[in-house]
């Protein structure tokens, strides 16, 4: 095992595939809420923060999934690692969740925790440095502990492995800037943003970054930041590495993740969710060529009742996989992204995953690239 990853383009040889086992539910806390604000509220005038969230932090409730979609989603995981290893790339599992999971707490909070399906949020690969970043949803908090065979033998490989300061995700913890301007959101709140409720554990505004909010291009990383929160991770990050690589901040381009809305599929080229997302990318990457994504299908995706929590946009499915600069996975239920891309000279694989909108991620989501050939190159 060696480590050592520095995009998300160059050819392929060793990744992690997240697993779906006993995903039951969500606890739709004000962590929850806040984390999926750009999706939640644009589907169900009541799924906005902080209607489940009045009574502080200990509100929360428990939202089942259909055990069925569970069933499937775990099928498709299943599959996807499969066709990687048939690619030839060496794949690593998790830990599977038990499904008798005990609660997880913290100061003044508890949760039920979820299976590390979505790795690629609280672990960022930076060459041959593992560095686990501070979640901003309780239920994840101690996610990475399911990787933790994984990432020791790719310490005990030499790997460096570093953790950010983890957050205490109490009520006051969180930046709701982001949230109370309708400005800046697919639609705003639909309801006012409540203050949040004071703890003796408050200690300011925590530091939250997701690794699905990086983009990584050799030397130079361009992250989202969309509230303070974001801010001061990305300070830290940057005091961290130093001099080692170039951090390039892009402003509110989303909530949380950018990997819907923006991957590199190799020097030059981006998939891009519209035109305008240019405009807010460092200067010499807005000579890079745009493939924009078609309109998604409403046909594409599955019919559900009325009770179903949708986490993700339509664009979900721009959250491919590239094995290297030419072949890339995209979901089968996709032919006129897979039609485009063919036409752009890639090679595209028809991968199966039928729920991506009620489980938050797509190939990308789920997956932890951890060698790639490629290195540490000044792409811009």
């Amino acid at each position: 095992m060696r480590l050592h990853s520095h995009d998300d383009f160059t050819p392929l040889r060793e990744i992690v595939v997240g697993s779906a086992a006993n995903y039951l539910g969500h606890d739709r806390d004000v962590t929850f809420e806040l984390f999926h604000h750009d999706n939640l509220h644009g589907f169900r005038s009541d799924w906005a923060y902080p209607r489940l969230s009045h009574g502080g932090s200990q509100d929360t409730q428990r939202w089942k999934i259909n055990k069925r979609y569970a069933e499937e989603l775990h099928d498709d995981v299943e599959n996807l690692a499969a066709i990687l290893t048939d690619l030839g790339v060496t794949v690593h599992r998790p830990l599977p969740l038990p499904p008798d999971a005990a609660e997880i707490a913290g100061l003044g909070w508890r949760a039920t925790p979820t299976p590390a399906l979505n790795i690629r949020d609280n672990t960022l690969i930076l060459g041959d440095e593992i560095i686990e970043t501070p979640p901003a949803i309780r239920s994840r908090y101690l996610e990475t502990r399911l990787l933790t065979p994984i990432l020791r033998r790719y310490y005990d490989a030499g790997a460096r492995w570093t953790t950010m300061p983890r957050p205490t995700l109490t009520d006051c913890s969180f930046d709701l800037s982001y949230a109370r301007d309708t400005t800046t959101t697919l639609g705003g709140p639909t309801e006012p943003i409540e203050y949040p409720q004071p703890t003796p554990y408050d200690v300011g505004f925590d530091l939250m970054l997701d690794g699905a909010q990086v983009l990584r291009l050799g030397r130079d990383l361009i992250v989202n930041v969309a509230h303070e929160n974001h801010r001061l991770a990305v300070d830290w990050l940057q005091r961290h590495l130093g001099d080692r690589y170039r951090i390039h901040r892009v402003h509110r381009m989303a909530d949380n993740h950018i990997d819907s809305m923006l991957l590199a599929l190799r020097p030059g080229v981006f998939l891009a969710r519209h035109e305008g997302l240019r405009d807010l990318l460092p200067e010499p990457l807005r000579s890079w060529k745009f493939i924009v994504a078609p309109p998604p299908d409403p046909g594409a995706f599955p019919a559900y009742n009325s009770d179903e929590l949708i986490l993700t946009s339509p664009y979900i499915d721009l959250n491919v996989l590239s094995i290297d600069t030419d072949m890339v996975l995209v979901n089968e239920d996709c032919p006129q992204l897979r039609q485009l891309l063919d036409a752009e000279g890639f090679d595209t694989v028809a991968v199966r995953h039928r729920h991506r909108r009620l489980f938050g991620g797509g190939f990308h989501c789920f997956t932890l690239d951890t060698h790639r050939l490629g290195g540490c190159e000044d792409y811009l």
